[in-house]
């Protein structure tokens, strides 16, 4: 474990060191540093009758703060405000509800990018008790001397697998010849999963499924697992040859242009996605996230390219079929050379702020309440839980037996401590705008549909990139 986080922690590092410039001045009274906290908000806090109000990122967990939300007042009567985006509206939402009298006093900054474009509303938080928790400092967003955002949680994704069906699959008197995989675990590469894949499709009624993957959702700001997450594949590796030595994350960051080099292995899993699909292509531009998570826990599909925190999703189906023992994580190939010792996707994109143009005592009160989240026992278990928030919290107040016990926060533990593996870094940290990933999702679409060609969505990867920086 302690491999995977010092190389989280030498990415946002550099790309702090890098290219962030310092925080703009205070417009309020307050000195611009947040107050050191107590570790844990006091029975009925000296800010009681205040309200926090929390923007928040995770569509997934908006019923869980709102439980946290009533803890919490009841607890120290501080009123908790959980105001939650829709999926892929996070900045849009931010800079609307900043702009309001009663403006968030925490919210989300999305790494080095986030926190440039936030900067002069980024309270110092170097001061707080939740930063002298943070077990590793360099995971913070740093300026200077300042300490302006925090991480609330590690994650990663890949293609979530169901065992039993793949066992199931793996157990056919008739599979193809070209299969030389004898169990998921065998899948090392790009050429065997696609052999795997596409014979599953033909055996899909002995299966029992309805496509091998879950739909690949397009709906309106559904599309994130592709125009960002799998987007990172083809540009980690392109940004490592451009520098085999530095971090990908810190060289793409720099970048002005991109060649999209590696567009057609970005294709390749793409359209094994599409052409393996429980839904049609046509239809795909109505499928949402939660439309592919229920058809893999209902067992339509064997596979679904999601993250860890997509547990707290699967076992909330009604009629759930999939058993935790079950549920497994596949790096995603694309058929790049040396990927055999690939590993799965890992980072985060969740670094916490406090608004410092809030009021002093709004500041204050919202530095009690994320102390009192990420130390005391009465927050921590909203965090570890698997039935509520699951995060793997990158601080020293959680015990081992503090931390998630879901089958997918498990498997992240697994790959992250695996040997001879090179785990990709969240490169997409770098991705100029959120202009730049919808237009991207918009490409992909019309190819989706039949109204573009792979060619057309290269150009327009290329382009968007390049346009996006230069308004940067």
């Amino acid at each position: 474990m302690k491999q995977w986080k010092k190389g989280l922690a030498a990415v946002l590092a550099m790309l702090t060191a890098g290219s962030i410039a310092a925080c703009g001045s205070s417009n309020t009274a307050s000195s611009g540093t947040a107050p050191a906290g107590t570790g844990s908000a006091p029975a009925k806090s000296a800010y009681a009758g205040e309200t926090v109000y929390y923007l928040n990122f995770k569509p997934e967990v908006a019923d869980v703060y709102k439980e946290i939300a009533q803890e919490y007042e009841m607890e120290t009567g501080v009123k908790l405000k959980v105001v939650t985006a829709a999926s892929n509206t996070y900045e849009q939402t931010l800079k609307s509800e900043l702009a309001k009298s009663q403006a968030p006093t925490i919210f989300q900054i999305n790494g080095p990018v986030g926190y440039n474009n936030w900067k002069d509303y980024c309270l110092d938080l170097k001061d707080t008790d939740l930063y002298k928790h943070l077990t590793d400092k360099t995971l913070a967003v740093t300026s200077g001397s300042g300490v302006y955002g925090i991480p609330n949680c590690v994650e990663g994704y890949g293609i979530i697998y169901n065992d039993a069906i793949m066992k199931k699959y793996f157990a056919l008197a008739d599979k193809d010849k070209s299969v030389t995989a004898t169990s998921a675990d065998q899948i090392r590469n790009f050429a065997t999963l696609k052999a795997v894949v596409e014979d599953m499709t033909k055996h899909r009624d002995e299966l029992g499924i309805k496509g091998v993957f879950s739909s690949t959702s397009f709906s309106n700001g559904e599309d994130w697992r592709w125009q960002t997450h799998l987007l990172n594949i083809p540009l980690y590796y392109e940004w490592k040859d451009i520098n085999a030595t530095q971090n990908p994350a810190v060289t793409g960051y720099a970048q002005k242009e991109i060649a999209f080099r590696y567009a057609d292995n970005y294709k390749n899993i793409f359209d094994l996605y599409l052409n393996n699909s429980v839904t049609r292509k046509t239809l795909l531009g109505g499928k949402s996230v939660d439309d592919s998570m229920a058809e893999f826990a209902m067992e339509k599909s064997a596979m679904v390219q999601n993250g860890s925190w997509a547990w707290s999703q699967i076992s909330k189906v009604g009629g759930n079929k999939v058993r935790k023992s079950d549920i497994k994580f596949l790096p995603i190939y694309t058929g790049v050379s040396g990927e055999e010792k690939q590993g799965i996707c890992y980072g985060t994109e969740n670094f916490l702020s406090v608004n410092k143009k809030a009021d002093e005592k709004l500041q204050k009160a919202s530095v009690e309440f994320l102390n009192w989240l990420y130390t005391s026992s009465s927050g921590k278990k909203y965090v570890y839980r698997s039935d509520k928030l699951g995060f793997i919290a990158p601080f020293d107040t959680f015990s081992e037996k503090e931390r998630p016990d879901d089958p997918l926060t498990q498997e992240v533990s697994k790959w992250m401590s695996g040997k001879d593996v090179t785990n990709v870094t969240w490169s997409f940290q770098a991705f100029p705008s959120q202009n730049f990933k919808n237009a991207v999702g918009a490409s992909l679409l019309k190819y989706t549909q039949g109204k573009e060609d792979w060619n057309g969505v290269k150009a327009d990867v290329v382009n968007d990139w390049k346009s996006e920086k230069e308004k940067s």
